[in-house]
């Protein structure tokens, strides 16, 4: 409780014409906002008369939890990513300590009160694992009723996925409802609906991609290659693969977005680098790529997939992206490229006319391009508004 503020309980409404939301990320990249802001726009789309408050769990911290939390994952991916890979492994067990995952119910615990106190929401929804059960935790303080929902991000269900705490859990795939199901996650709390992607993706569907390539200044006679750093442009391998596209013994585009340190084109070698750093274009400019290469992220695969774009996956990050990566390579929709030495062959064999369209097709079979209208639907069900 707020010092000088007494926080009351926070009952559910009854179900009325405004559906009042409490819609939570965390800043571990961009994938998790993505999310979020597809299923808003689903919900209203819908005719959701919603009013929702968007809140990242890194802003619940203290800068001492902040610094401890966001500041080792990232030195983990940028400098020991082996470590990053035990510590996945080591947690998706249920051996893993209850001193960690304990904290997981207050770890942020005043700003969670603070905004269920103030919204009063109907539905909590969670594109982020443990703020489940932090919002729980909020809940049983407060004397609070809503349903508390999550949205799996990822293909695979890592074990901090697999929150008992939900009422409802919204994966990727059927794999992954029985993964859920080695957790003794209730088969009736899982539904799935797909990873939500924004509607643009959809709109782009067979779209023309040279006209796109023409509107934002790219050649259509020359392969056009994306390269996937992440949203946080912490991608160690990018200068490597950079490297290894510039001597394909082919010219090629590259776009470089996330971690371009500086603006302009430059030639290196056979490719034409073009380093845009953050763009709103990126799903147009994903429309016109012949090939992603690079990691792969829940959201890139959800958005490649629905635009039918193979990709080359080189140094995912471990643990989540490495499963990521197995799925799309299972499905004949990528390929991983394991050493340095395997990019130029892989990314040469995938942008063989053949090849690429088998890869592509392959891609755009696992796609769920209406997967944010699904978790929107799951979510009404669930609430009684369907």
């Amino acid at each position: 409780m707020r010092e000088g503020r007494r926080e009351e309980p926070s009952p559910r409404r009854p179900p009325g014409p405004e559906l009042r939301a409490l819609i939570l990320s965390a800043s571990f990249g961009s994938g998790h906002h993505q999310a979020n802001d597809a299923l808003d726009r689903a919900l209203r789309a819908a005719g959701v008369d919603l009013r929702a408050r968007h809140a990242d769990f890194i802003a619940y911290l203290s800068p001492v939890e902040r610094a401890l939390t966001v500041g080792t994952y990232d030195a983990w991916l940028r400098y020991a990513p082996g470590m990053y890979k035990a510590f996945y492994d080591w947690t998706d067990q249920e051996t893993e300590p209850r001193a960690l995952t304990g904290t997981f119910g207050w770890l942020g615990l005043r700003g969670m009160r603070r905004d269920v106190c103030e919204v009063r929401p109907e539905v909590v929804v969670s594109s982020y694992p443990t703020t489940v059960a932090l919002a729980h935790t909020a809940r049983t303080q407060l004397g609070a009723d809503f349903l508390n929902a999550l949205v799996v991000t990822d293909y695979r269900v890592h074990h901090h996925w697999a929150r008992p705490e939900a009422e409802l859990l919204m994966v990727a795939t059927e794999e992954a409802r029985g993964q859920m199901a080695r957790w003794r996650i209730p088969e009736a709390s899982v539904a799935v609906t797909g990873i939500p992607i924004a509607p643009v993706y959809r709109e782009l569907i067979g779209a023309d991609r040279a006209a796109l390539r023409e509107k934002h200044g790219l050649r259509a006679d020359e392969p056009l290659i994306l390269v996937s750093g992440g949203g946080t442009g912490t991608y160690r391998a990018l200068g490597r693969v950079l490297g290894e596209l510039s001597h394909l013994g082919r010219r090629v585009q590259v776009l470089v977005l996330a971690g371009a340190r500086e603006r302009g084109v430059t030639r290196l070698g056979g490719a034409t680098v073009h380093a845009l750093g953050f763009t709103t274009a990126f799903p147009e400019l994903l429309a016109a790529a012949d090939l992603v290469v690079g990691k792969a992220g829940g959201l890139t695969v959800a958005e490649a997939t629905t635009l039918g774009v193979p990709l080359v996956i080189f140094e995912p990050i471990p643990g989540q992206e490495e499963h990521n990566a197995d799925y799309l390579v299972r499905h004949g929709a990528g390929l991983w490229a394991h050493t340095l030495a395997e990019v130029r062959r892989a990314v040469l064999r995938a942008l063989d006319p053949d090849e690429r369209a088998r890869l592509g097709a392959n891609a755009h079979a696992l796609s769920v391009p209406d997967a944010a209208d699904r978790v929107a639907a799951a979510l009404l069900r669930k609430l009684g508004r369907a």
